[in-house]
């Protein structure tokens, strides 16, 4: 007797259904994006007990006749793909024809769709995979999918759905991709008859996340403007440096308008970042990458969730240039505000502060007298405020002199590590230890960049052996760990010798930190790496050469340092993305103080 059988047609629906419904936020996924195919202006979704109950979604496309509702829930039944071909270059977000029958074959499910032209739409009620009535309907033009009691016949896969609470956030995440995505779309979303939110038709991204996330945020995102490559378009939004979240719930990645989670694009992104990111950290992204459909596959995951590049070095490579070439913008443009003449206001006169000490603070004239220093006790009335943004960081402009006008006052040092400054925001504290990495991680960076790395011979040159394709990527890559100071060349197979290091650098056993720069130079791209890595190491060196808390600063080391600081490329954030300034505005202080209310 056969042991392999074919299975019934109604398990094989459950079998597929697995694949492509895992919860009630994949059934509001795959019906929007079929409504999105269909070319709505709106689109509205009703959720009950998180969608376990209810899921409705409502949409005012092209709509279908009679003959493709009925096909539409046919397994592998689409519109979009005709052949083997079509499916080298996908132009919609569905495809493949499963998601209606599948979700079908778990509900009770109901469809009513209409032409805009059409005097009377169609309607098919469909129970676990069984069409049950198809009858006319009165419906107005568009489509309307039903989907109630999901898993009522799979007992087992509805034991594993969460609480309605977290499905039904679950959805409202999954709307909010779609929202950003299409924000020329309007989208509304009922929980339990009542109004989540209703999102209007928006011309531009900015609106659509000004709509969603607020106008706080908003103000704190640099609109991607970097030149990608000539056969990918780069857009959206990135947040300004220091503008980083725990998790990475709002780094949102779109490909030709698709949602989707890509680890080598969040690498790529990260990379952009660089030293303006804190380690464990992430950044704020609304990122739109746009290429042609036939050098991305999205048919590689179940739920569509992943996609594969013909050219993944190429995109790895436009996105972190576009990510450099957008902060780099956002430095130049924080740098021309500030340093810019000042223009007599019309109103009450203001004068400009030199950067002195307050008037009525008198030392000694001394070149190495100190700030008055204040107690650590007030350190805990002061609230922390929160890190300083490029467009009210305290700054400098120039008065075309040999002297150079402040726009701010240094009031003293707080704890020995606080300095505390004065601005027309209010009050400016800046991490004197986060300052000097900063000005000296720039300064290494930039005799690194034109002189080469500094080396410097070991005493004893040393041999080591690798494993089998390390010591492949070794030998690929020579030129490139030249360029980083490491000087090594082949001694035998799979043995290497290495003679000399960054002279910055302080290694006590040369063959463990070449297993540590292979790990750390395979994770990033090949272009950038060399710079990278030394950067890197930059920044973990001065960390052990900068001014600490507690070190005593003069007057005079006080200025300079602000000066130095000010005249960085990316002054508000040291080199491991820890920001150097903290803004306390005059509106947070007289609110402390019971002045605002």
């Amino acid at each position: 007797m056969s042991r392999i059988r074919l299975l019934p047609e109604t398990v094989a629906s459950q079998v597929a259904a697995g694949e492509v419904v895992e919860r009630p936020a994949s059934v509001v996924k795959e019906l929007i994006e079929n409504s999105i195919d269909a070319g709505p202006r709106k689109i509205e979704v009703m959720i009950r007990r998180g969608g376990i109950s209810l899921v409705r979604v409502i949409d005012d496309g092209c709509g279908m006749d009679r003959d493709d509702a009925l096909l539409s829930l046919e397994r592998h039944a689409t519109s979009k793909i005709r052949s083997a071909k079509d499916l080298q270059a996908i132009g919609t977000l569905g495809f493949r024809g499963e998601a209606l029958p599948s979700i079908a074959s778990v509900s009770r499910f109901r469809l009513t769709t209409r032409e805009p032209d059409a005097i009377a739409g169609t309607e098919i009620i469909v129970n676990g995979g069984k069409i049950d009535i198809v009858r006319e309907s009165g419906e107005a033009p568009g489509t309307q999918v039903e989907v109630r009691s999901l898993f009522y016949n799979l007992p087992a896969r509805r034991k594993f759905l969460r609480s309605e609470n977290t499905e039904s956030r679950n959805i409202e995440h999954q709307i909010h991709l779609q929202a950003i995505g299409h924000p020329q779309i309007a989208f509304t979303l009922l929980r339990d008859d009542r109004l989540v939110f209703q999102l209007p038709a928006t011309a531009t991204l900015r609106d659509r996340i000004r709509d969603l996330f607020g106008v706080a945020l908003l103000e704190r995102l640099i609109e991607l403007h970097g030149a990608g490559s000539p056969k990918i378009k780069i857009s959206g939004f990135i947040g300004q440096a220091g503008l980083s979240r725990q998790t990475h719930a709002q780094q949102l990645i779109f490909v030709n308008g698709r949602a989707i989670e890509s680890g080598l694009i969040t690498n790529a992104v990260r990379e952009g970042y660089h030293t303006a990111l804190m380690k464990g950290q992430y950044p704020v992204t609304f990122l739109f990458v746009d290429l042609d459909p036939a050098a991305v596959d999205v048919n590689v995951h179940p739920a569509k969730r992943e996609v594969r590049f013909r050219d993944p070095n190429g995109v790895h490579e436009a996105i972190i240039r576009c990510v450099q070439e957008t902060l780099e913008r956002s430095r130049t443009e924080w740098q021309q505000k500030f340093r810019a003449p000042a223009t007599p206001s019309p109103g009450p006169e203001r004068t400009t502060v030199d950067l002195k000490l307050r008037p009525e603070i008198t030392f000694p004239e001394v070149s190495d007298r100190e700030l008055p220093h204040l107690g650590r006790a007030v350190a805990g009335v002061v609230d922390p405020g929160r890190a300083v943004k490029p467009d009210e960081a305290p700054s400098r402009r120039s008065s075309g002199g040999d002297g150079n006008e402040q726009q701010f006052q240094i009031i003293g040092v707080l704890g020995r590590l606080y300095i505390l400054m004065e601005n027309a925001n209010g009050l400016v504290l800046v991490d004197q230890h986060a300052a000097h990495e900063r000005i000296l991680f720039e300064e290494l960076r930039r005799k690194m960049e034109e002189q080469g790395v500094p080396t410097q011979k070991l005493l004893l040159p040393q041999t080591f052996n690798l494993p089998p394709r390390d010591a492949d990527w070794i030998e690929r890559n020579l030129p490139t760990l030249e360029k980083m100071g490491i000087g090594i060349e082949s001694f035998g197979p799979n043995t290497f010798k290495i003679d000399s290091l960054p002279a910055f650098l302080n290694v006590l056993d040369p063959a463990q930190f070449m297993s540590k720069v292979i790990d750390d130079l395979r994770s990033v791209s090949n272009s950038s790496s060399a710079m990278r890595m030394g950067e890197e190491m930059i920044a973990k060196t001065v960390c052990r050469h900068a001014v600490k808390a507690n070190d005593p600063l003069g007057y005079l080391e006080v200025e300079k340092l602000i000066r130095d600081l000010l005249d960085c490329d990316l002054p508000y954030c040291c080199p491991h993305g820890r920001p150097t300034m903290i803004q306390i505005s005059l509106a947070e202080l007289e609110k402390k103080f019971g002045r605002k209310i």
